[in-house]
């Protein structure tokens, strides 16, 4: 079933609000040009409830939607554990890293490794996550956007690589992180909706009409994709090239728990520009706090509009009464093999016309805000981080903001071009988390020492930034079998413990002049936080207690 005229009426609708609405929120001030705090910051004056939907547009996007439906199909609800552990996450971050940031009033990640270490340790890391987000985040969601696009209204894949980077760049551009961040209410409206109407659909259909009874046989016909921590040899699941390999391998037992999924969830939601760049923007720190508690809610709710999907999408291939040309959908036609990451956009052809515009509008408005977000958050670390140290350190503000513009339409330029290498990919999302990771483990030392370990010296920081990536490239060949969790871990341990050794021998057991000061005032937070957490905490008992 094609689109409607209703459908692309419904669609082009919510394209048009959005870029108006962007331009809207954008437009300059009387008498007042924007300045870096502008653009970069949205003039430090966004409220809670703004901070967490955009918290929330930012992180979720066609990695989701398309990549963690994929790996739902494949590996069942235990790929769950990236949102709900996430969860746990912000409230640590919120807690412990954003009373630090929003003190210290920096603009960017490096920055605050320069005001804590030196240019140095700023300029190595400002390198790597400008790579990491152009060829691994960028492109990669360009890519499954544009995948979903060409498998939901079949308009060719290239065209719709340049069609989503345009429409990031027509709203964004412009006006920063104030239209970024604006714009993102209105897109978590239209995600979560149009996510929840896709998961009831799917639900009908497996139910036979039944919604409740669809979730019913998704228990009894797919149980293995009902447990979150996987033992290894529990569950097997598709290559991408016609067999199958260990689960565990993605999902590695209590490591999800207690091990390397803390670096990477610490090293997203604590230490990356582009999520953390909504939290510098507070009105204060309680809005902050109060933001990323709103954020860990949603969290709680993604699984239900991203994994529930996939394994409705598995338990319909299974059935003949049920799949139709639904599993000709979902195989890939290059390659003849079921394409796990085309089971969102096989779903949506499951809905009524209308509502499949407004499913539609929502998998593109989780894919348009992060792909604003992360070239917005790319264009700051570059022009604050580099352009202005290094470049042009007597630039006006003015310069920076064209700087920032320049830079985003350079950012979509490159991942327009990388994008289509990515084709070759079974799940797509394993893909994202196992690259970012050879970052992590060093991204995570730094911060972690700088802040909590006043011992810590710019050369151990340094020391631990330059190996990370090798030292991740070295285990992955070296161990193949080894789950790129697990790796993480250990590689975490070595720079921990290079860390330690490096500045003990250059501090000799004194403390580092840049050293933090923490203390128990600095991470006193307020009583609607504390309710907040103590909830989420309580709702992720249950929720691992019921699908251990």
């Amino acid at each position: 079933m094609g689109f409607s005229a209703l459908d692309f009426g419904v669609f082009i609708g919510y394209c048009l609000f959005i870029i108006g609405l962007g331009l809207w929120v954008s437009r300059d001030k009387k008498g007042h040009k924007k300045d870096a705090q502008d653009y970069f910051l949205a003039s430090r004056s966004l409220p809670w409830w703004a901070i967490g939907a955009s918290l929330i547009a930012s992180n979720i996007s066609a990695e989701q939607f398309i990549g963690m439906s994929g790996s739902g199909y494949a590996l069942g609800l235990a790929i769950s554990t990236y949102e709900w552990m996430a969860a746990a996450t912000l409230l640590v971050v919120g807690k412990f890293f954003l009373p630090v940031y929003i003190k210290k009033g920096i603009y960017t990640m490096p920055q605050f490794l320069a005001d804590r270490y030196n240019n140095t340790v700023r300029t190595v890391m400002a390198v790597f996550w400008l790579l990491v987000y152009v060829f691994v985040n960028l492109t990669s969601v360009i890519y499954l956007g544009a995948l979903s696009i060409e498998t939901v209204i079949g308009f060719p894949f290239q065209y719709a690589i340049y069609a989503l980077a345009a429409f990031a760049l027509l709203y964004s551009i412009y006006g920063g992180l104030t239209a970024v961040a604006w714009t993102d209410v209105i897109q978590v409206i239209f995600l979560v909706l149009g996510g929840l109407a896709t998961t009831y659909l799917a639900l009908e259909v497996v139910g036979n009409g039944d919604v409740l009874g669809g979730l019913a046989r998704l228990r009894d016909e797919a149980p293995k994709h009902f447990h979150m921590i996987l033992n290894e040899g529990q569950m097997m699941i598709p290559d991408g090239q016609g067999g199958t390999r260990d689960a565990y391998q993605d999902l590695p037992g209590l490591s999800v728990l207690i091990g390397g999924m803390w670096i990477v969830n610490l090293s997203y939601w604590g230490f990356n520009q582009y999520i953390t760049q909504r939290a510098l923007a507070a009105k204060n720190l309680d809005h902050a706090q109060r933001g990323v508690v709103f954020a860990g809610f949603l969290k709680l709710l993604i699984p239900l509009i991203v994994v529930i999907p996939g394994i409705a999408a598995y338990v319909i291939v299974q059935n003949e009464e049920l799949s139709g040309s639904f599993t000709q959908i979902m195989t890939d036609p290059e390659t003849g093999f079921i394409k796990p990451d085309r089971a969102y956009p096989s779903l949506l052809n499951l809905l009524p016309n209308g509502l499949k515009g407004v499913a539609f509008a929502a998998l593109t408005a989780a894919i348009v805000s992060s792909l604003a977000s992360m070239a917005n958050s790319t264009s700051t670390i570059f022009t604050m981080d580099i352009y202005r140290n290094y470049i042009n350190k007597g630039a006006s503000e003015q310069a920076l903001v064209r700087t920032g513009r320049i830079v985003v339409v350079v950012a979509f330029l490159i991942a327009c071009l990388v994008a289509p290498a990515l084709s070759v990919l079974g799940q797509a999302f394993q893909f994202i988390q196992e690259y970012t990771g050879f970052v992590s483990p060093g991204v995570f030392a730094i911060f972690v020492f700088g802040v909590f370990w006043k011992k810590t010296t710019p050369n151990a920081a340094l020391s631990a930034a330059i190996l990370t990536i090798p030292l991740s490239t070295l285990f992955k060949f070296v161990t193949p079998d080894l789950p790129f969790i697990n790796r993480m871990g250990i590689v975490f341990l070595i720079l921990a413990a290079i860390i330690i050794g490096i500045s003990m021998i250059e501090s000799k057991g004194k403390d580092q002049p840049n050293a933090i000061e923490v203390d128990r005032k600095l991470f006193k937070s307020s009583p609607k936080f504390n309710i907040g957490a103590l909830l989420i905490c309580g709702i992720l008992a249950a929720l691992y207690i019921i699908y251990w």
